[in-house]
């Protein structure tokens, strides 16, 4: 305890002496400086005492004490401990230490120059105990020396590198490079050396610049021996020297091919068996050949150089498997061939140029065996084409198909017609010879063409559709003239009244359903039996068409309104066929230019030229019409019936409408006569429908029966008297001031029949000359009724 105070008081008395010497000191400094300058009167900087630029440390120090870097010293340290030196900057105090009162610089630690190569510090003398500059601050550096302590590393753990296959010695083949962390500049630390651990005899490498190389000629270097190699690369400091530090790295390196190999065949002779019924494009057979390259340079490419029926087979290239395919080119008999031999040949597709003296060809041998198989007939021909006339006789031979059996057996072939093809069953075959005949008769116009199909089988193989074949027969059926030509459309025309002899009034022509060789040549002429030769006649225009035309002039539409004209039309071949046609012809009133004015109604809706669906439609029209009209008159009868009178008014006048014209006296079915003699329709009371019903009073007196007389006149007088009593006793029923009068006419009328039917027929010959008379209004009727009947048509 006493030591520990002594040694306090020592400290606290030194650090006293200390301040009070570094406060007198600047101002004696001071006050010699002034006197100094009063003494020269000029101002001069001091020279500094010490200076230091740079140090040197070794790195990676394994000593145990800390490492001496040097000494700093200033000149105004005289030795009497008032300088003490002061370290700043990089590592001040921690790596690096300075011992105040001697100068004495130290790093505490092991330094890597590789971390950091230099350090920047500043020292600086001042007063110990004032603390005060002695001099300005002076920075130095502390540099380490290098020591070979980094082994060489390469850029990559693992190159990878390729040359092609047959490359001359010294080829390029990759380039590897190392890095060394020491310092360049001192020294060889890293001063590089590469060398080949690994790959010997096969590969070299530059010592400066680590190119890698073949060390072996073409022949060595071959892919198909050998494809990938491992190099092992090392790179040694101190320039390779003893003692160097080393580093490595693994190049692997592989052989790229080249077209240096010939395709060739595994065996020499190949076999192949096929059956006959082989389709065209199937397969036979692959054939492999070997190729030592890859990629593109084993594509290979197969043909056919010899052997017999080259035709009959073909052989390409499977690109993926590089296989030869064989097929068929022809369909195979086995009857007729059994084997063929083929000579085929394998090349590259792509040969290498600098191997082309080389034999880069292979050649093989193929035989191929035709099997036998059980084939169905075979039609000599494809298709069959027949021809028969349309009027040939049931039963007529019209052809025949013919098949045989390919097979060595020669097995018999039976004949038979798809019936789907002959629903109608029109013609037959024979099945034991293929001649086909007909069963039904024939009509071109309605079929030209008849298709059927014709099946052959084997007699042992009836019931196996797949030993059974078709063949087409086309029928052509042959025009016979058979059919006369009629009128080529309903014709209907009309002649004017004006017409004059000689006038062309309709063009008809004509068809006929047969197909003469030398087309239609059809002859127009009046019929023999027509009674309008006196009025018309027939020309034939010789273009199968003919016209016609009057004879005469002036036709009188009033006398005869219709003329039919009767047509022979016949053919010119054999055997002639002819047919009759009517024309028919309406007298129409014209102006002077030819222009129909007036005709009956047959003529207008000719002239119209209204076909016969327009006047069904017309029609239908019409009958909707009438129908719509009905309903309505139904719906109107089921409505309430509204009295005639809606007022009280007086009605002093009555209308009454008949809308019935009857037949005249003797005419009993326009009215029933008999509601007026039965006794219970005279005895039943009635109310008017042409008053408004009103309670009366007075209501009428009752109806008394009458006795009816025997006598008709009798009845009815009766009759009329009660409805007269009625009337009078009713006194709601106006108008009051009318007067109802009932008369009967009975047999025995003064008044004379109006009927026309027993008028004097007017039939007989008059004289209507007196018409001409009447100026030129009376013309028309003078020229109609004026003329002879010589004149009128018959």
């Amino acid at each position: 305890m006493r030591t520990w105070i002594v040694l306090l008081l020592w400290a606290c008395a030194h650090i006293s002496v200390n301040a009070i010497a570094l406060s007198r000191g600047p101002v004696r400094r001071k006050s010699k400086e002034i006197e100094g300058r009063q003494d020269k009167g000029l101002l001069r900087r001091s020279k500094r005492g010490w200076m230091w630029k740079q140090f040197f440390l070794q790195e990676e120090y394994t000593g145990s004490e800390h490492q001496y870097i040097g000494k700093l010293h200033s000149d105004m340290d005289r030795g009497d401990g008032t300088v003490m030196y002061v370290l700043t900057g990089e590592g001040a105090g921690t790596i690096f230490v300075i011992d105040a009162n001697s100068g004495d610089l130290h790093a505490t630690r092991s330094l890597d120059r590789e971390e950091k190569p230099s350090y920047s510090l500043r020292a600086q003398a001042v007063n110990r105990k004032t603390g005060i500059p002695l001099e300005p601050e002076t920075e130095f550096i502390v540099k380490l020396h290098d020591i070979n302590d980094n082994e060489p590393k390469f850029d990559k753990e693992v190159y990878t590198a390729s040359v092609p296959e047959g490359s001359h010695i010294g080829t390029f083949v990759t380039q590897v490079t190392a890095q060394d962390a020491d310092d360049e500049m001192f020294g060889y630390s890293a001063k590089l050396a590469y060398s080949i651990k690994e790959g010997h005899p096969y590969f070299s490498v530059e010592p400066n610049t680590g190119i890698i190389r073949t060390a072996l000629g073409p022949t060595d270097m071959d892919r198909e021996q050998r494809e990938h190699y491992q190099v092992v690369i090392e790179a040694k400091d101190m320039a390779g020297q003893k003692g160097g530090l080393i580093g490595s790295t693994t190049v692997n390196i592989s052989l790229t091919d080249i077209n240096d190999n010939a395709p060739h065949f595994k065996q020499g002779i190949y076999q192949f068996s096929v059956p006959e019924l082989t389709k065209v494009g199937s397969s036979v057979g692959r054939i492999e050949a070997e190729d030592a390259d890859i990629g593109r340079n084993a594509e290979m490419s197969y043909s056919i150089t010899g052997g017999d029926s080259l035709d009959v087979f073909d052989i390409s290239t499977d690109r993926n498997t590089q296989e030869g395919i064989l097929t068929v080119k022809k369909p195979l008999d086995y009857e007729k061939k059994k084997s063929y031999t083929l000579q085929i040949e394998v090349k590259n597709t792509h040969p290498y140029s600098h191997y082309m003296s080389q034999d880069t060809k292979d050649k093989a041998t193929i035989r191929i065996s035709v099997e036998d198989v059980d084939e169905p007939p075979q039609f000599e021909k494809i298709s069959y084409i027949l021809e028969v006339k349309e009027d040939a006789a049931v039963g007529t031979m019209i052809g025949s198909v013919s098949a045989v059996d390919p097979d060595m057996r020669r097995s018999p072939v039976k004949y038979s017609i798809d019936r789907h093809t002959d629903v109608d069953r029109i013609f037959g075959i024979y099945a034991g010879n293929g001649s086909i005949f007909l069963q039904k008769p024939l009509d071109r116009e309605e079929f030209a063409w008849h298709n059927i199909s014709v099946i052959a089988s084997e007699f042992r193989h009836l019931d196996n559709p797949e030993q059974t074949s078709r063949v087409p027969v086309y029928i052509r059926v042959l025009d016979v003239n058979d059919n006369p030509p009629v009128l080529a459309s309903f014709y209907e025309t009309f002649v004017c009244e004006n017409a004059k002899a000689g006038q062309k009034i309709q063009t008809i022509s004509a068809v006929d359903p047969d197909e003469p060789v030398g087309g239609h040549r059809f002859l127009f002429s009046l019929a023999p039996e027509s009674s309008v030769r006196a009025n018309f006649s027939v020309r034939d225009n010789g273009d199968n068409t003919a016209g016609i035309f009057t004879r005469r002039s002036g036709f009188g539409r009033m006398h005869k309104s219709t003329h039919l004209v009767a047509v022979v039309i016949s053919d010119g071949h054999f055997p002639m066929q002819s047919s009759t046609g009517t024309l028919t012809i309406r007298v129409c009133t014209c102006d002077r230019d030819g222009n129909m004015e007036m005709c009956n109604a047959e003529a207008l809706t000719s002239s119209a030229g209204l076909s016969t669906g327009a006047l069904v439609a017309i029609l239908l029209c019409i009958l909707i019409l009438l129908l719509i009209v009905v309903l309505f008159a139904a719906l109107k009868r089921q409505k309430k019936k509204e009295p005639l009178i809606i007022s009280k008014e007086d009605v002093r006048d009555n209308v009454v409408s008949y809308n019935d014209e009857g037949g005249g006296e003797e005419d009993t079915q326009a009215f029933d006569i008999g509601a007026l003699r039965h006794p219970e329709v005279m005895e039943d009371s009635k109310l008017r429908r042409d008053i408004l019903p009103s309670e009366s009073l007075y209501p009428p007196p009752p109806l008394r029966r009458t006795i009816v007389p025997a006598r008709e006149n009798a009845d009815v007088r009766d009759f009329i008297n009660q409805r007269v009593e009625e009337n009078d006793g009713n006194p709601t029923a106006p108008p009051y001031d009318s007067l109802a009068t009932y008369a009967y006419e009975g047999n025995g009328s003064v008044a004379e029949s109006l009927s026309s039917l027993g008028s004097v027929s007017s039939e007989g010959e008059q004289d209507y000359n007196y018409l001409s008379e009447w100026g030129p209004r009376f013309r028309k009727l003078a020229d109609m009724y004026g003329g002879e009947d010589s004149d009128w048509d018959s």
